[in-house]
């Protein structure tokens, strides 16, 4: 395999440009019909059989290569946080020696070359049957393409995710569930100076709401830690106007289920503070906590073997962001991610 990176290595390169400058940030539906058919045209010249998926989010890859035995999942993401412009202005394409810099190439498009070049070092070899699903909406929590990851999760023997690695190099086995939620408060306007009795204060009953989750996060009886960040708030108009509405979005990170679900089933609990106030907690996306398993340890020995035969050494440990090898690793499938 070593031999193998180095000869094609010029090659490698090409196609990472050709995938970097098709700009594609989340929810462009458009972009993501162009990456999907560059990778369906690789797919395709795998031998694999290939569809498109089509969600409101866009377009989706899903690639069977047959084979031996139950398939293998591989897992990626063809959207980026980057928006358009960003190749011509703040992170140009370039390479220097052995680092190549552009929009979405450590996030995740070198991954996604990385599934097409392994699995033409496979061909015309023995390997297990595989199954890829290529997904154009992680990075907002892949809210159109759970159900079709669970779909393609059914009957696999394992999970590799392509995502990148921890910045030592280390695999990633285990995440933090994320949970993503809007705090939404209706209170009543009333003039600030001349009726001021009358109103209620959406603001001020969304501070207090905020109040009382640091309390629920931070509660001792919890198994594990709560990562909370308030990550925005809104509401009001004037100074001179009782604000009528607020609201704030607020991520969550889990270590465990029981965690998560102690919190959430809190929070959907909340009560009013004020007298004639409504609040409101929605869900915007959630991933669940996946717990390093055994069998999580089980395939990342193997990996770690077929690593010391080309003179790697590989590790891995859980990690703190969250992507779509929560659901896999959340559902008892063996996984490991970062490749």
């Amino acid at each position: 395999m070593t031999e193998y990176r180095s000869a094609k290595a010029p090659g490698l390169t090409d196609r990472l440009e050709r995938l970097t400058r098709i700009e594609s940030p989340s929810l462009d539906v458009a972009a993501s019909k162009r990456m999907t058919t560059l990778l369906a045209e690789w797919w395709e010249g795998l031998g694999a059989v290939v569809r498109i998926e089509r969600t409101a989010a866009g377009a989706n890859l899903v690639a069977t290569l047959d084979g031996a035995g139950e398939p293998l999942l591989l897992v990626g993401h063809s959207d980026t946080v980057w928006p358009h412009g960003a190749i011509g202005g703040e992170v140009p394409w370039s390479v220097d020696g052995d680092v190549v810099r552009g929009p979405g190439v450590y996030d995740m498009k070198s991954g996604l070359l990385v599934m097409v070049a392994a699995l033409e070092r496979l061909r015309g070899l023995p390997h297990r049957a595989v199954r890829a699903v290529i997904v154009c909406d992680e990075e907002v929590g892949s809210p159109t393409t759970q159900a079709l990851l669970r779909e393609a999760a059914e009957g696999v023997a394992g999970a590799i995710g392509f995502e990148s690695p921890h910045p030592d190099g280390a695999l990633k086995v285990g995440r933090r569930g994320s949970t993503r939620i809007r705090l939404s408060v209706q209170g009543r306007a009333a003039h600030a100076a001349l009726d001021p009795g009358s109103g209620i204060s959406a603001i001020d009953e969304l501070v207090d709401q905020l109040g009382a989750i640091r309390g629920i996060v931070a509660d001792p009886a919890l198994e594990s830690e709560v990562l909370c960040n308030v990550g925005t708030i809104a509401g009001g108009g004037r100074a001179n106007v009782v604000p009528a509405a607020a609201e704030a979005e607020i991520g969550l990170r889990f270590l465990d289920g029981d965690t998560e679900a102690a919190v959430l089933g809190a929070l959907r609990a909340l009560e009013p503070v004020r007298e004639g106030a409504v609040i409101e907690v929605e869900v915007l996306s959630q991933r669940p906590a996946w717990s390093p398993s055994a069998a999580d340890g089980r395939l990342l020995a193997r990996i770690a073997a077929a690593g010391r035969g080309i003179g790697q050494e590989i590790l891995g440990r859980p990690a703190s962001g969250a992507g779509d090898t929560n659901l896999l690793g959340s559902l008892g499938i063996p996984t490991v991610d970062g490749f």
